[in-house]
């Protein structure tokens, strides 16, 4: 006996199949609001955030650790939220929520209300980044040609926040302070609040068109950790190595003396490389199953993380920037993609949730290590170090994961 495709679920199906790119870049979003502006964009805020608030290395690292919490909170409580709503709702609702507490820190100058935001915006990310996956997949799975410039084009939209954080960001801190602003920081983080709310405004329609097939909606899936256990350790490393890089490097370099103009160029073509890494690791997600993916990427962010702490030439910390920008977003990716390849779709949503959390696990370490390590003898380079040996640990657990049989 025939079924017949009800006209709305058809209708939405035909339009993900005609017009892949537009909605992968509506999702994409989805990352400039949780990453690429609520915490990426932090790193312009910490050296005048620490000098006017009188914070160690070790508190205004802390605050992403904090971010990281809720993130890891919210992974948790994301696929529980996901059994009830449909993933898009999940998706547009922690992206309104993350815009509207992106604009409170430009309210208050408390440190325990500055870590409290910070743990609140994490956890709305979360619902962000986990739903926001699980769609990429299924549009994915809608396209298996192009499945890897999609979850590209999904993860690089944090580049695009970052360049857009990079270029205004320290236009409206001088006006700021030509305004004779008390705390100039707090205008930037207005700013970043409207950034991440017209984001939210421009993904929520497109994103309804990516289908929810009835029958794996209803599925209950039987993932097991275990059968992805050394990606999963690799992206624990991957996680608390890229964050040290990610808090502390503007602060790092303008320790050293850049000039704020090359900063804004650094940052800006960081975000650029990132947007673009979508196209120049497309087929390596496409051909790889097991765990090489995540292992190359950290490999790469390993050698870039260690550039700025042992040199300040320009030439090479701008390759720094530019190499690290086109791998680190690309790892994330490179997970969404093992779990496409190794698992059941009825699975996508608990493997997609994993390796979110472990993520965050590391995430919560990261900031709090490496900020501790540069308060001491050694500095911020010394903990980039820390950084980097993290990574390349990440690069040769991810190694080993092998590719599991092909899902019926």
């Amino acid at each position: 006996m025939q079924t017949t495709q009800h006209p709305a679920r058809a209708g939405t199906q035909d339009f993900a199949l005609r017009h892949p790119l537009l909605i992968a870049l509506a999702l994409s979003m989805g990352t400039v609001v949780a990453l690429g502006v609520a915490r990426f964009s932090y790193a312009l805020l910490l050296a005048p955030m620490r000098a006017d608030l009188g914070w160690p290395y070790l508190v205004a690292g802390g605050m992403n650790t904090g971010n990281a919490l809720g993130y890891l909170l919210g992974a948790l409580v994301t696929p529980l939220l996901m059994r009830r709503y449909q993933a898009h709702r999940v998706l547009i609702g922690g992206a309104f929520g993350t815009a509207l507490l992106t604009f409170i820190p430009g309210f208050v100058t408390d440190t325990a209300a500055q870590l409290s935001l910070r743990v609140v915006t994490g956890i709305a990310s979360a619902f962000i980044f986990v739903a926001g996956g699980l769609l990429v997949s299924r549009l994915a799975a809608l396209h298996p040609q192009r499945a890897g410039l999609l979850l590209g084009l999904y993860y690089g939209g944090t580049g695009i926040g970052i360049a857009l954080a990079s270029l205004l960001v320290p236009p409206v801190m001088q006006a700021a302070a030509a305004h004779g602003a008390a705390h100039p920081w707090q205008w930037a983080w207005l700013l970043l609040g409207a950034l991440a709310l017209a984001a939210s405004v421009f993904m929520s329609l497109p994103v309804r068109h990516i289908p929810s097939p009835a029958a794996q909606a209803a599925a209950r899936g039987s993932f097991r950790a275990r059968s992805l256990m050394f990606g999963l350790l690799g992206y624990l490393m991957f996680g608390l190595g890229y964050i040290g890089y990610m808090t502390f490097v503007i602060a790092l370099l303008k320790e050293e003396g850049m000039a704020p103009e090359r900063i804004t160029l650094f940052f800006t073509l960081l975000g650029v490389a990132t947007f673009a890494s979508s196209r120049i690791w497309a087929r390596m997600l496409d051909r790889f199953r097991g765990g090489q993916s995540l292992a190359i990427l950290n490999a790469l962010l390993c050698a870039a993380t260690l550039l700025p702490a042992f040199t300040t030439q320009p030439a090479a910390v701008f390759a720094s920037g530019i190499l690290f920008g086109a791998c680190f977003l690309s790892a994330v990716a490179s997970t969404t993609a093992m779990v496409r390849h190794n698992l059941p779709q009825a699975d996508w949503p608990a493997g997609i949730s994993a390796f979110t959390i472990i993520f965050a696990a590391g995430q919560i370490v990261g900031p709090t290590i490496v900020g501790w390590i540069a308060d001491g003898a050694g500095g911020l380079q010394r903990g980039l170090i820390f950084s980097a040996l993290t990574l390349l640990a990440g690069a040769l657990l991810a190694w080993r994961q092998q590719a599991l049989p092909k899902p019926a």
